[in-house]
């Protein structure tokens, strides 16, 4: 059995996600970032650097929210949230989380923390270079989408999917939200009607999005 470490609506839903997709036992183990437990010395022993998610697989602890999926994805080809080995489309898979990590989710750390840069506020022409960065990647990822879509890897859904539809979750407080950009908006409608993603609103308490 998983044990997956979690807070709702953070970085966690991918793993998350992809569990409810594979149907493999999971417990899971929220913490309450208002009282500090990701901060107790216990769960800094799993994830020393105190964020979530730290899913624990077999008896250690991995984190990273895009290298569980990957990692989860090669334990459980059965569902098929990542294409065969040694394909075109598992190359093209790779590449677009390993997009979305570097360019989307690592810039997100800015928006949403600029303490990581030692500032307790981001100045204003700082926020909104970022701002720009963020909106650049849904450029590309739209028109993509536009053109090869419903999916990132064309008609078939993959677990890459369950990280774009989160990361633009991120989004929904933004001047600009990912869901102003058509062809996004409907990948976003597609995953969110999966069971899977009604089941971690329900489980997590989630409610709110466009």
């Amino acid at each position: 059995m998983y044990t997956l470490f979690y807070s709702p609506g953070t970085a966690a839903m991918l793993p998350h996600l992809a569990l409810l997709e594979i149907g493999a036992p999971y417990r899971l183990e929220r913490l309450d970032f208002d009282k500090g437990e990701h901060r107790s010395p216990g769960y800094l022993k799993l994830n020393p650097q105190g964020v979530v998610p730290t899913l624990v697989i077999d008896g250690k602890p991995m984190t990273e929210s895009a290298a569980i999926l990957m990692a989860l994805a090669d334990r459980h080809p059965q569902a098929q949230l990542a294409p065969p080995p040694g394909t075109a489309q598992r190359d093209a898979w790779y590449q677009w989380i390993v997009f979305m990590s570097n360019t989307l989710a690592a810039t997100y750390r800015y928006w949403f923390y600029p303490t990581d840069l030692g500032m307790k506020e981001m100045p204003g022409e700082a926020r909104d270079a970022i701002r720009q960065k963020i909106e650049k990647a849904w450029d590309r990822l739209d028109a993509h989408l536009a053109a090869n879509g419903p999916y990132l890897l064309g008609p078939e859904f993959s677990g890459a999917d369950l990280y774009l539809t989160m990361l633009m979750r991120w989004s929904r407080r933004m001047p600009k939200p990912a869901t102003e950009w058509p062809a996004l908006k409907m990948l976003a409608d597609h995953v969110r009607a999966r069971a899977s993603w009604k089941k971690l609103y329900e489980v997590e308490g989630l409610t709110e999005w466009y």
